[in-house]
Parts: C-alpha cells; structure tokens; sequence
C-alpha cells in the first residue's frame, strides 16, 4: 500500500508557517508602527503650536495690560475728516468776489473799517456785522463749493486764515475777523499766483480744548 504525501505545512497538528507569510507579518508590524509614530509626532507638534499661541496671547494681554503695547481705539478720533479742497485755485479778479465781514473781536467798528479796505480793493461788500466765534487765529475764510476760488482770493489778502467749508449753495464768501488780526496784506505784495486753500489747523488756533472743534458762529438769520 502506498503511503500518503507527507503535508508540509501541518507538524504535528499545527500548522507551519510560511518565511513568505512571516515577512509579511512583520511588515505590517512595521508600517503598523511607523503610523503610530506618525501620528503621535503630529499630536506632540500641534500641542506645542497650541500651548505657544496660548503663551504669546498670555503675553500680548499682559503687554496691552500694562501699556507695552498700544492698541489703536475703535472710538473716532476728535480729528474731524478733512473737507479742505486739493483743488489748486488761479486768483480770480476782486472784482468777482462777494464778500460778507464780521467782526468777531472786542474792537468796535473792526468789521466796518475793513469792509471800506476790502471796497477799495474792488470787492462786492454785502453783509457787514459783529459775530461770535471760539476761534483764536487771525480769522476764518467760510464759503460754500462754489465760493473756493473767491475764498483763496481772500486768503491771499488776508493771510494767515483758516478756511471752512459750509452747506451754501453761492459763491459768497464770510470774513470772520477774529482776536489775532492785524492788517490786511498791502495791495502791491499780493501774492496772486495758482495756489490752494489753507485749511482749519484747530489744534494750533483753539485756546479752550472745550469748544473744540470750531464751528464759525454768524449772526441769526445770516
């Protein structure tokens, strides 16, 4: 009788592994383990980028705190937008120009005496008055758009004056004359070249930071 061929991968009832099906074994074990290592070398980065934008916002707070570091406010600033016109103006004819003068000094009669210079000069003169205002300089140029270019006529002949813009809708322009003016400049050194407006400059003009900003105050009814 023929005996049965030997079954190699059975010894003694178990079952013999195959060198092809260890390797296999220990190559899953491998890449098994190389996950794992990857995974925790990810979980300890993201740990130590957590634990640093905890520690610097730790920090930032301290420094904000403390007055390290300064944060711009959300609240507006007292600065007002600046509405100064960027237009450069040519110097239109005194003739074109309607002129308004208040007086807005403890001088009396200051807003006719110039009223008669500006007349001389070939200014249309209307208004002439006495006004309030809490503005310190030498006084303020006020006009509507249509007024700019009538208004840097002034300022040339009236130097050292802030223009304001208002709500107007001529060409008229007001002279508001207050504490520091002196004289207007002579006829003969009147720069007359393109140039542009001089604007509101409050914080170097205001004496009294309560009234800031400064509002022209014109007669009722003007």
């Amino acid at each position: 009788m023929a005996r049965r061929p030997r079954d190699v991968t059975q010894l003694h009832g178990h079952r013999v592994v195959s060198g092809q099906e260890l390797r296999a074994t220990f190559a899953e074990d491998e890449e098994a383990r190389r996950g794992s290592f990857a995974r925790r070398l990810l979980h300890g980065i993201v740990l130590v980028l957590l634990v640093g934008v905890i520690c610097a916002g730790a920090v930032g707070a301290w420094a904000v705190m403390n007055g390290v570091i300064k944060v711009p406010s959300a609240v507006a600033s007292k600065a007002p937008t600046s509405l100064c016109p960027t237009t450069t103006f040519d110097y239109v004819p005194n003739t074109t120009v309607n002129l308004n003068v208040f007086n807005a000094t403890t001088r009396g009669g200051l807003a006719k005496t110039v009223a008669d210079l500006f007349v001389a000069r070939g200014y249309k003169v209307g208004g002439v008055s006495n006004s309030s205002t809490a503005y310190t300089g030498v006084g303020v140029v006020v006009s509507g758009v249509k007024g700019e270019a009538a208004a840097f006529n002034i300022q040339r002949n009236l130097a050292g004056t802030d223009y304001f813009q208002d709500n107007r809708t001529d060409g008229s322009v007001d002279v508001i004359l207050t504490a520091g003016y002196e004289r207007l400049v002579e006829p003969q050194l009147v720069d007359q070249s393109p140039g542009k407006l001089q604007c509101p400059r409050e914080d170097l003009r205001i004496a009294d930071n309560a009234k800031w900003p400064v509002v022209p105050t014109l007669p009722a009814g003007h």
